[in-house]
């Protein structure tokens, strides 16, 4: 399969790009070649697919569910006793929304962390996504727990070659406060054996760190570095509460953060989080969602907003965390943070990138492209979505859309309703 895109903007200029199989082959000025098919790029800017590296996708079952409160009654009241019910297709359904809705909002990739790690599989290897997707690990400090997590992600970590190569495993331990330090260190030289990443919720609260420096005598960071687990296959989520010397401390290991400002602002988890400091020390900052029911949806259009207004609000300084940064960190930065040649335009790189619709209001006029996009548009810009060289979507019309919507609805009624 080879695609041609003629005419489209890409950084100021009219570009054609041709793909062949799964790569971008060529980008250059009225490209000669012959192509299977071909797209009118005209009146429309070419972007690299985002990556949402930071996610829970079935969660979309449970948005606008328990909204309006604070992480942990959440988490125990309404989130947990009714993710206990959750079936193989609740998932399955609620991924397949999820990858609907990223499709539609211009991610081609997404680093995922939830239950039932074969039913989201199958949704993904269907949508035609690109995933990266985290075997969770809980033990709650009680032993039995820990030797089940650690069968289950021996098992996933074979069960993963029976999919296509755009789905990776990782391993997904959930917290420091749900996983114990012995299992951490097991899952450490787990990923290391198996060369996969390791995924994990990191200094999201500050109850977080006051109970940790209680229990363990030190911060969420020194607790890692104490462990001897902090190293670059580890990816953290959120990372809010962490020092200068803990932020020299992850870039020296070359841990990878992932910023969700709209979770952190909806949850009130907290709003300094050091994007600007973390990238100065060389830690490869990305930027995430997290799940439907903590920031209602899987926009990375408005995350870059919220995360460039965020920054330059609490500093007070407008000149932080400009729109170019903040781009690269929802396209380059989050392909580099999980491994993956991806996040750029240009020959080499794998084909994943989208059309921008420049005929609406949000970039008229078209003064600074990516200004427009962060700070003025949102996911409804996107016209055409390719992923792994597959067109998912044309003319803002995923196939299959209605019916992914409805169903998943009709379940996730049913889930909440039932006892």
């Amino acid at each position: 399969m080879s695609i041609l895109i003629k005419g489209a903007l890409l950084d100021g200029a009219v570009t054609d790009v041709y793909i062949e199989k799964k790569e971008i082959r060529q980008v250059g000025t009225d490209l000669q070649v012959q192509a299977d098919q071909v797209i009118d790029g005209r009146r429309k800017a070419l972007i690299p697919g985002f990556v949402n590296a930071h996610t829970h996708a079935a969660m979309t079952l449970f948005r606008g569910f328990g909204d309006d409160m604070p992480l942990m009654p959440w988490l125990e009241q309404k989130i947990w006793p009714n993710e206990a019910k959750l079936t193989r297709e609740d998932v399955y359904w609620g991924t397949k929304l999820a990858c609907l809705e990223m499709i539609k909002s211009g991610t081609t990739t997404f680093f995922d962390m939830y239950h039932k790690f074969r039913a989201t599989a199958d949704a993904v290897e269907e949508m035609g996504l690109r995933a990266l997707l985290a075997g969770v690990c809980f033990d709650h400090f009680k032993p039995e727990l820990a030797e089940k997590s650690k069968r289950e992600n021996e098992k996933l970590v074979v069960d993963v070659e029976n999919y296509s190569k755009r789905i990776r495993y990782a391993v997904g331990p959930h917290a420091i406060y749900t996983v114990s330090g012995e299992l951490l260190q097991w899952i450490h030289g787990f990923a290391a054996e198996h060369s996969v990443p390791i995924h994990l919720h990191l200094a999201e609260t500050e109850g977080e760190v006051r109970n940790s420096i209680k229990q363990f005598g030190f911060t969420p960071v020194r607790y890692l570095y104490k462990l001897g687990i902090l190293s670059p296959r580890l990816i953290i989520a959120h990372g809010i509460y962490v020092d200068d010397d803990e932020v020299r401390m992850l870039a020296d290991h070359g841990v990878k953060v992932v910023h969700n400002p709209a979770s952190n602002m909806k949850l009130a988890s907290g709003i300094q989080f050091k994007f600007c400091e973390m990238r100065k020390a060389g830690v490869t900052v990305a930027l995430g969602t997290d799940g439907c029911s903590s920031s209602n949806n899987l926009d990375m259009i408005e995350a870059m907003k919220l995360a460039s207004l965020l920054g330059k609000a609490w500093r007070k300084d407008p000149e932080a965390i400009p729109a170019s940064e903040i781009f690269q960190a929802a396209t380059e930065a989050g392909a580099l943070a999980i491994g993956l040649k991806a996040g750029r335009i240009a020959e080499g790189y794998l084909a994943d990138l989208c059309l921008v619709d420049l005929d609406i209001p949000a970039f008229t006029p078209n003064h600074n492209f990516v200004s427009n996009l962060v700070y003025a548009a949102n996911g409804s810009c996107i016209d055409t979505v390719i992923c792994d060289g597959k067109i998912l979507m044309q003319d803002k019309k995923v196939p299959g859309e209605e019916e992914i919507m409805e169903h998943t609805a009709e379940l996730a009624y049913k889930l909440v309703r039932e006892p």
